[in-house]
């Protein structure tokens, strides 16, 4: 005889988490294929949007459903959180790129195609990580990767922005560029987040 609950249960949130992450690494390979050229892919803006809705899409059912859900298999709040962290760094690839068109850049500078591997690298690791968080097994190399990544994303940032202070006379390609510098850091700054909170949850259900 077949066994009923009254009590919702729902254990896809994993599948979510992969997904999201299939976006993202989707993301990271748009935005590095859209600084590849002597002159940047200005519609490869309209891809990255395109994941950026992808992206929150997933997250809003997810969350919705989460709501409707009383046993999880994680608590709600970390569900929560690392929804709303692979979320973030979608919104900040989609966020550089729309500058990029925006702005009509037309040569890249130093840091944007350094930044943009290292978030590609950075996703990959993500992906990596969350097929792996079911199972809570194997994710160390992967947190502690994405943490390194992050650690040099901060020291390209620091040399871009200073180059482009000491090498850019035109005071509005400065605000321009520092924009995009800073966008594409903030991205490696969220995946961070999500390696974060990946390795919180390992620890705590260990």
């Amino acid at each position: 005889m077949a066994r009923f609950s009254l009590i919702p249960k729902d254990g896809r949130f994993f599948d979510d988490f992969i997904h999201m992450a299939q976006v993202i690494d989707k993301g990271s390979a748009v935005l590095v294929d859209m600084l590849a050229g002597d002159t940047p892919r200005w519609d490869a803006a309209d891809e990255l949007k395109a994941l950026e809705h992808s992206c929150d899409q997933i997250a809003h059912d997810a969350l919705h459903r989460l709501n409707q859900t009383f046993v999880t298999p994680l608590d709600r709040e970390d569900i929560h959180t690392l929804v709303l962290y692979l979320d973030n760094v979608m919104d900040m690839m989609d966020a550089a790129g729309g500058c990029i068109r925006l702005y009509r850049v037309q040569a890249p500078r130093y840091g944007a195609r350094e930044l943009a591997a290292i978030i590609q690298k950075s996703t990959q690791q993500i992906l990596l990580a969350t097929q792996r968080l079911e199972s809570r097994q194997g994710l160390e190399p992967m947190v502690v990767e994405i943490n390194r990544l992050e650690n040099e994303a901060d020291l390209i940032h620091r040399e871009a922005i200073g180059r482009l202070f000491s090498e850019e006379q035109n005071a509005i390609e400065v605000l321009k560029w520092k924009e995009i510098l800073d966008l594409l850091e903030k991205a490696t700054d969220e995946c961070e987040d999500v390696a974060n909170e990946i390795e919180g949850v390992v620890v705590k259900y260990a």
